[in-house]
């Protein structure tokens, strides 16, 4: 696989996380916003799905729920949108839990091949 469908696979694979980002301030309800979160997590690992997607996103999910408290509680970070235990968006372990999927799939992409040694030689001839 060459360095431009890697770049192209991996673009494909965030445009998911993108379009979720985007939507944030456009739909003010973090239900209904969650909402659309799941059914466009849905489509996309029903277009394609790989080994343990469900895992790493259950695991993103899980993880980041404990993170995100912790830092709310530490004042680190503060929402104003606070409709999951008062302390943060009900949507953001959601996205939290897709961005591990993507996370995985970009490595499983990146580890096909020597990408990295592609670009760098484009880069330094």
């Amino acid at each position: 696989m060459t360095a431009k469908e890697k770049t192209i696979q991996i673009l494909l694979n965030m445009l998911p996380v993108v379009v979720m980002i985007g939507l944030i301030v456009i739909v003010k309800n973090d239900y209904i916003l969650a909402g659309i979160y799941l059914f466009i997590i849905a489509a996309s690992l029903i277009i394609k799905y790989q080994a343990k997607d469900y895992l790493f996103f259950i695991f993103g999910f899980v993880l980041m729920i404990f993170a995100e408290i912790l830092f709310v509680s530490t004042g680190v970070e503060e929402f104003v949108r606070n409709s999951f235990f008062g302390l943060m968006p009900i949507w953001l372990p959601v996205l939290w839990g897709y961005a591990f999927v993507v996370i995985k799939r970009v490595i499983v992409i990146l580890n096909k091949s020597s990408w990295f040694e592609e670009i760098k030689q484009k880069i330094l001839t």
